[in-house]
């Protein structure tokens, strides 16, 4: 059973419109239908074609809409045959004389429009288009120059001032666009009780946004409930547990934060921390006194290596920290947006918990942490004493800690093997 706005995605190809441009709350079913119906429509009017699939990255496109395509039992209904060149990222589809092929492209950055530069596309589909950046759509809408190419576009909302919102939703009109605005309620294939747990995963913006499926700005506390992850001293049994990380957020003219995390097999812990201002103190550490301070942070932990997540720009602490031999380093991943809103979830679902007492910089940081109110094209967090914040983002979004909330994260078995 479909519902009425998903009906009209598979509709959209017969109607007069030039683009399909689908926004709102997630889980609602855009993405899904939306992917079945492009292929539908570009099997049954093209052959011989090259069409664009673009995400934030190629592994969120490949994650988002190649792997659950390929998995659905409905390609085979329609006696579509599916082979995936992984080295080129293309999916080719034959059915009978019929062969179209489905190029994946990721426009994360700026420079990403170069990447998609030089084809000639019958259509595309751009998933999460709110993610990037304006040079690298108008780029790849460029290349669709084949007689009777559609433009596809999804995404849950950001700024109200947002770029895409101005000329794609509030323009739609002028660009000859189909705009349908999704709810989870749109959705049949949800239950009350999957809804009732997306509802509790978010706060503040991400509520609004990713729930209510509004364009609202992002103002106030970050974490708005970040006093529910908060707890009083800890007493853990340390050799009951799973899993030590330090997560870092790097400074020498600016503060230095870290963070020793402790997993109970549920539960993230942060127990202990170590914070330094060379400003505040009058006096500057070395790169050797840093890793001797991490080396009295684990001090305590019976593990004979530990996992320690650093910004990946931080190379000459990196290389201290390997002469110590006492850790194994890991990248910080430093998207900012999303590991602010990973982070908002896990700590509203408790999956994240911080030692007030131990961690009071962290805790006391927090308190602070508030969106930037000054005019911008870019949503930030104002940049003033952020940096156990910093060292909280990283440690959940290199840990991918927010996985264990997503009720989409199957095992596929695919043509990816």
């Amino acid at each position: 059973m479909l519902s009425d706005k998903q009906e009209s995605i598979l509709a959209f190809p017969y109607t007069r419109y030039d683009a399909l441009v689908c926004d709102g709350a997630v889980r609602s079913g855009k993405t899904s239908l939306m992917t079945v119906a492009f292929i539908d429509w570009a099997m049954r009017k093209f052959s011989g074609q090259r069409f664009g699939i673009c995400g934030k990255t190629i592994d969120s496109a490949k994650k988002n809409i190649i792997v659950p395509y390929t998995v659905m039992t409905y390609p085979a209904h329609k006696g579509y045959v599916l082979r995936w060149h992984g080295q080129d990222k293309v999916l080719e589809v034959r059915r009978g004389n019929t062969t179209n092929w489905f190029e994946v492209f990721g426009g994360k950055d700026e420079a990403s429009y170069m990447l998609i530069q030089g084809r000639t596309l019958a259509g595309v589909l751009m998933d999460e288009v709110a993610l990037m950046p304006q040079s690298f759509v108008n780029q790849a809408l460029a290349r669709c120059s084949v007689e009777g190419s559609k433009l596809w576009f999804n995404c849950n909302p950001d700024s109200p001032t947002h770029w895409f919102k101005r000329e794609w939703i509030d323009g739609a009109y002028d660009r000859n666009a189909l705009h349908l605005h999704f709810l989870m309620t749109d959705n049949p294939s949800l239950s009350q009780q999957t809804i009732e747990r997306y509802e509790r995963m978010y706060s503040g913006v991400f509520y609004d946004r990713y729930i209510k499926g509004k364009w609202v700005k992002a103002e106030g506390l970050i974490y708005p409930l970040y006093e529910d992850a908060l707890e009083g001293s800890v007493s853990l049994d340390m050799n009951s547990i799973k899993r030590w990380v330090v997560s870092v957020d790097y400074g020498t003219q600016n503060a230095f934060a870290a963070l020793l995390w402790a997993f109970d097999g549920t539960v993230w812990h942060a127990i202990k921390e170590f914070y330094y201002s060379g400003r505040t103190q009058g006096h500057q550490m070395t790169d050797p006194d840093y890793a001797d301070a991490m080396l009295a942070l684990v001090a305590d932990v019976s593990f004979p290596e530990v996992e320690i997540i650093v910004d990946p720009s931080a190379t000459s602490f990196m290389a201290e920290l390997r002469r110590r031999g006492r850790f194994r380093i890991r990248h910080a991943r430093n998207d900012v947006m999303d590991g602010i809103r990973e982070t908002a979830a896990c700590l509203q679902a408790g999956l994240v918990r911080i030692d007030k007492h131990a961690c009071q910089n962290l805790t006391q940081e927090l308190g602070g942490y508030v969106w930037d109110d000054a005019p911008s094209d870019v949503e930030r967090p104002l940049k003033v004493d952020d940096h156990a914040c910093d060292a909280l983002r990283y440690f959940v979004a290199t840990m991918r800690i927010a996985r264990a909330l997503d009720v989409k994260q199957e095992k596929y078995t695919s043509i990816f093997g």
